[in-house]
């Protein structure tokens, strides 16, 4: 059956079926023309929104309808992490072709509640409209976050060290062989299509303020440190040699001839965490880790008071890599 055939209301009944029973701060959840959400007091509310679009965020050919649901909404879970923020609630829209399948349409729901009973996330609501070409699935999600607790991107001063969650470059290469069809490692394929969103390590670094600015790793490492960097006024210098890039990615590229860290630098969908620390808040920082084990930090450069991005290799500088950007050539 396909949505055309099933049609609007019977398809919003299904997809209501399948998510999470909305929690106590929801009043008025699906089903109304909005929700009613009461925030808790001392506490700021923080909304974030992003789409995924077939064949620019995600391929039919290899994406799953549940690593596409997954994937909707662990991308704005990131943004909320990297401002510290709980996850509360999300909004789900959904642009359907008329001829997709109505099954691709419930396990892509499926997908989003799993991950939304994760963290505790309340679907409150959305929308469905018609999609003239491909798939595009909009989720608009909310948080909580304590009084000036919340982190941003341009809190950083020069001499702040500059620290990264997890390994980068495996969203990258993961992507690079799903399109060569040869998915010779499993941790890389996953990391594309279903990322982990930072959530317990960015609200436990802004709840005891263990960091001056952050932000998550959706358009790469090159990006983030060019946007920190940019925002708080400073140059940043970051050693290749301290790059946490992923094995499975290195090995990916070295048997291509490339350069391991030149890739994993700018290559988009980490979704991990950048940190701008101060030196002498590494005691904040270690009470994070206590906390909060996984995934590793490393300590990969610093910002600086000249406005020079650089890279550094073996004692050389050379220019930091431009990264992921929409609508670049």
């Amino acid at each position: 059956m396909t949505v055309s055939e099933l049609g609007e209301h019977a398809l919003l009944a299904r997809i209501m079926a399948r998510l999470p029973r909305p929690g106590a701060h929801i009043l008025v959840g699906p089903g109304d023309d909005a929700a009613v959400i009461e925030p808790r007091r001392h506490h700021r509310l923080v909304v974030t929104t992003d789409a995924l679009v077939e064949d620019v965020h995600f391929s039919r050919a290899w994406c799953r309808p549940a690593d596409i649901g997954h994937k909707a909404l662990a991308v704005n879970l990131s943004d909320l992490a990297a401002m510290g923020a709980i996850p509360r609630w999300a909004l789900l829209s959904l642009a359907l072709p008329g001829a997709l399948p109505v099954e691709d349409v419930e396990q892509l729901t499926e997908g989003l509640a799993a991950l939304a009973q994760v963290h505790g996330v309340s679907v409150a609501g959305g929308n469905i409209t018609r999609s003239p070409a491909g798939l595009v699935v909009d989720v608009t999600a909310g948080g909580e976050v304590a009084s000036r607790r919340w982190l941003t991107r341009d809190g950083g001063h020069p001499g702040d060290e500059l620290w990264v969650s997890g390994t980068v470059g495996s969203a990258r290469a993961g992507l690079e062989m799903l399109a060569a069809g040869d998915a010779t490692d499993a941790g890389c394929v996953a990391r594309h299509l279903r990322p982990d969103a930072r959530v317990r390590l960015g609200v436990a670094v802004a709840k005891v303020r263990a960091a001056r600015a952050a932000m998550d790793l959706s358009d790469g490492l090159a990006d983030a440190v060019r946007q920190v960097a940019a925002a708080s006024g400073c140059g940043a210098v970051v050693s290749a040699e301290a790059v946490p890039v992923d094995p499975g990615a290195r090995r990916w590229w070295e048997r291509r001839g490339a350069d391991p860290v030149e890739c994993a630098v700018a290559g988009g969908e980490d979704y991990e965490l950048l940190l701008a620390v101060p030196p002498r808040w590494g005691g904040r920082l270690r009470n994070v880790r206590r906390h909060v084990a996984a995934p590793p930090l490393t300590r990969i450069g610093v910002l600086t008071r000249d406005g020079g991005l650089w890279l550094e290799r073996n004692g050389r500088r050379r220019a930091w890599p431009e990264g992921f950007e929409h609508f670049r050539e």
